[in-house]
């Protein structure tokens, strides 16, 4: 099968929507696929794992510098007719996908959209309110036009059938429980994590240095005694989170990645995921890989990758006492975080990229049967 991804980011972008189209492209190209990666122009390599990278020029976000803009041109057009692909996957279509989504209809391709990001939610947290409604009608517009589209977790199902949004199907999240596992524990990332504290309690953040997660109210955890505070990633909100955390035990250590990443997560004592805004969360499943317990906001996202009270806690998103005495149950009680680190790690493990990709792959055929 040929397969055209548009995608609005990509390496070397880091979120979770650029993960798991990695794996994807990786394992559909393991399976005998052919891929072409239509990306907007930030610097990154121009192949990834056979499949060519088409990149596209645009602008960048103001409210977010690490996101281009990539309107399609010309161009665009005449590498999709040279691929003669047999499907067009536009990943959260937007600007670039939004070229994906004409282009697929002009040519009378297959089209499958996926949803990652809730648009109009984010919207709130950019002081683009005004943008909310039309965010929403828009989403609504062009993923309908889609033969298949596709979400992560069943509570973004529910969101998007009540949004008006049809022929909505699950599409399972994979781990590489290979990268992302205990045995990565490092001595030395601990050291770092811990500001040269080891011998303290280590809790880990991951993910986006964004307003919309929220990270601002990790600070509650600091009434837990004997704990530092990792954060590990980039972006708008990170000045802005390092004046916050001024005078705590933080350790900010900027993005990391490949076996530095692995060894990040598997060097901590518990991973703490306050968004509520996620569509899933990836860096919560690598972070059951890793054989740590999460504390979580409670939110449709995150019932479905933490079994409370078995692979982690899920606390009131509101509640700062409620964060902390989660925390400090983990903390003060060291069998109870290792039963739940075991449990954490055994439920990762029944997940994987090559499952979840087999599954896309019975979308694409659907989509063709319905073109």
């Amino acid at each position: 099968m040929r397969i055209a991804f548009f995608t609005e980011t990509f390496l070397p972008a880091t979120d979770g929507v650029v993960t798991r189209l990695r794996h994807t492209v990786e394992q559909l190209v393991e399976m005998g696929d052919e891929v072409i990666i239509f990306a907007p122009a930030l610097g990154g390599p121009d192949t990834y794992a056979g499949a060519e990278i088409y990149r596209v020029p645009g602008v960048r976000f103001p409210h977010y510098p690490q996101i281009r803009l990539s309107p399609p041109h010309p161009g665009v057009a005449r590498a999709l007719k040279r691929f003669r692909p047999d499907v067009v996957h536009a990943a959260n279509p937007v600007v670039l996908g939004l070229g994906g989504v004409y282009l697929a209809r002009r040519n009378k391709l297959p089209l499958v959209c996926s949803y990652h990001t809730n648009v109009a939610t984010y919207a709130r947290y950019y002081k683009l309110g005004l943008m909310v409604n039309f965010a929403r009608n828009a989403t609504r517009f062009v993923h309908n036009q889609a033969q298949v589209n596709l979400c992560t977790s069943k509570v973004t199902m529910d969101y998007l059938l009540k949004e008006g949004i049809k022929r909505v199907r699950l599409w399972p999240q994979g781990v590489d429980a290979r990268r992302f596992c205990p045995d990565h524990a490092s001595a030395e990332m601990r050291e770092k994590l811990s500001g040269g504290y080891p011998d303290q309690k280590v809790l880990v953040y991951v993910g986006r240095l964004a307003p919309e997660k929220h990270i601002e109210k990790l600070k509650e955890v600091f009434a837990v005694p004997g704990c530092r505070l990792a954060i590990v990633g980039d972006g708008p909100a990170r000045n802005k989170l390092e004046w916050a955390f001024s005078g705590t035990p933080t350790v900010f250590t900027g993005v990391l990645k490949g076996e530095a990443l692995a060894q990040a997560y598997a060097s901590g004592d518990v991973f703490l995921f306050p968004s509520t805004t996620e569509t899933l969360g990836m860096a919560m499943i690598e972070a059951l890989a890793s054989g740590l317990p999460v504390v979580a906001a409670r939110s449709g996202a995150s019932h479905e990758v933490v079994d409370d009270d078995e692979t982690g806690l899920l606390y009131e998103p509101g509640s700062g006492g409620d964060l902390a005495a989660a925390v400090g149950r983990l903390v003060e009680d060291e069998s109870v975080r290792r039963e739940m680190g075991a449990k954490a790690r055994r439920a990762a493990e029944e997940r994987s990229w090559e499952n979840a990709t087999r599954v896309l792959r019975g979308y694409y055929e659907r989509a063709r049967t319905l073109a």
